[in-house]
């Protein structure tokens, strides 16, 4: 038998979910919802479907729970970061979604990442901060010293002041990567500068020989920052260790197989790339700095020429 307060419960919970209930929301709600269903393009959907980063995310974990042991090893220290490519994008679908020479800063930020996914390199084993506050102790000291030889020099030549400064400047260099050392801040980069008409086959080459192991742990790209036509992009690959001479010589040889590197221009001049530590890029140390430092370990040039001895 039917009781009253049970046909209360019905009677409530019938008019909760009847066409004129709140539940489906107001009316300008509901003509909203019509009429974005009525205009809805299933076809322009699935166009950009695989490219949302919820998916590349979801098709990752899935990807992973069923891998192999060996699959499953693979390392992306930009994995869930929708600025660098996915393990379980193939790296022409990364580079489609994430075109350098359309991509723009303000959508994307500064720049665009891919990973050697086999690498055994960890950017959580440094202490960025540490070696910071080191290096900028080093570098005020430096200046102190001088800012004294300077005075005592008062109206010598420059060529000779800087003479003078030749030992401490040569030891605050060594000073400066020991401490980079000791902080586990040992990578650094070559560095390529494309025009922008050339940057998106350049990265094409940096980012497909990267993930294959071919060249260092990673590499980034700098996206559009409304510069224009006229202005290079950056593109950095890096290699874990700026002490390991044979191996930042391995990924310039590398460069050079991909015709990124010229070994001579059209008319037998001598052209190069620049192979900067990280350490100096987080102390800001650029070209012209107050310290008369020099802001790149290796040159093309120099290393190419020991090859050829």
């Amino acid at each position: 038998m039917v009781t009253t307060l049970q046909r209360r419960a019905e009677d409530w919970a019938d008019a909760e979910l009847s066409d004129d209930s709140s539940f489906y929301g107001d009316n300008d709600v509901r003509i909203e919802l019509e009429d974005r269903a009525a205009n809805f393009d299933p076809s322009k959907y699935w166009s950009t479907h695989e490219l949302e980063l919820s998916v590349i995310a979801f098709t990752a974990m899935a990807h992973e729970a069923s891998a192999p042991s060996t699959t499953k090893s693979l390392y992306n220290m930009y994995e869930g970061d929708s600025t660098g490519r996915q393990l379980s994008e193939t790296v022409a679908t990364f580079l489609s979604r994430c075109p350098p020479l359309t991509t723009h800063i303000l959508n994307h930020g500064p720049w665009i990442y891919i990973a050697n996914p086999r690498t055994k390199f960890r950017a959580s084993s440094e202490d960025r901060a540490a070696f910071k506050a080191r290096g900028q102790e080093l570098l005020e000291d430096f200046k102190a010293v001088k800012t004294r030889t300077e005075a005592s020099m008062a109206g010598k030549a420059k060529a000779t002041i800087s003479k003078k400064l030749a030992p401490s400047r040569k030891k605050l260099e060594t000073d400066i990567l020991a401490a980079a050392k000791e902080k586990g801040c040992t990578s650094g980069k070559w560095m390529l500068f494309p025009m922008p008409d050339d940057v998106n086959s350049w990265w094409s080459l940096v980012a497909h020989g990267t993930a294959a192991g071919e060249l260092g742990h990673a590499a980034k790209v700098a996206t559009d920052d409304g510069s224009g036509d006229r202005q290079a992009r950056l593109i950095c690959i890096y290699t874990e260790n700026f002490e390991d001479k044979a191996d930042v010589k391995r990924v310039l040889e590398r460069l050079v197989g991909m015709g990124l590197v010229k070994r001579k221009g059209p008319v037998g001049e001598e052209r190069g790339i620049y192979y900067k530590a990280d350490a100096y890029t987080y102390l800001d140390i650029m070209g012209g700095n107050e310290w008369g430092l020099r802001p790149s370990m290796y040159s093309s040039k120099e290393i190419l020429a020991e090859e050829e001895k």
